[in-house]
């Protein structure tokens, strides 16, 4: 009797712990179709929840920037960062044509959807998300 024809693919997955032919993976041509395991719902429900803490946002001027008399503001995690831009123009009364640079750090400029939260967890200093705004570009 023939030994099974196996595929690069089904050796490496083989190699690295996988499933393997007729271990009860369902095999839809290139694809595979596998229940998640607890883990994996676990995780994806813990993703799902927003995150209800606040973050200690600090503004910093650079340059000729209006310099604000209160700089500390607690943000809820969950909001993107154009929440960030809508509120830091509101606090200064910039019309939404006024040039407003904002960035992490003094170093570089988030995307607007990226979350308050993920912002302070890669780079929070000293309890503080700082958020260095300007008038001109600044930084890169």
């Amino acid at each position: 009797m023939a030994a099974p024809l196996v595929t690069p693919t089904q050796e490496l997955d083989q190699q690295l712990g996988g499933p393997t032919p007729g271990s009860g993976t369902i095999h839809h041509g290139s694809t595979q179709a596998t229940s998640p395991s607890q883990a994996a719902l676990t995780a994806l429900e813990h993703y799902k929840k927003k995150d209800s803490s606040k973050v200690v946002v600090r503004f910093k001027a650079i340059g000729n920037a209006p310099i604000m008399k209160n700089n500390y503001f607690r943000i809820t995690a969950f909001n993107r960062f154009q929440a960030v831009i809508q509120f830091l123009r509101k606090e200064l009364n910039w019309k939404p044509s006024d040039a407003l640079f904002l960035y992490i750090n003094a170093s570089f400029s988030p995307a607007p959807d990226d979350t308050v939260g993920n912002l302070f967890k890669c780079f929070g200093t000293e309890g503080h998300l700082i958020v260095n705004y300007s008038t001109t570009a600044a930084w890169g």
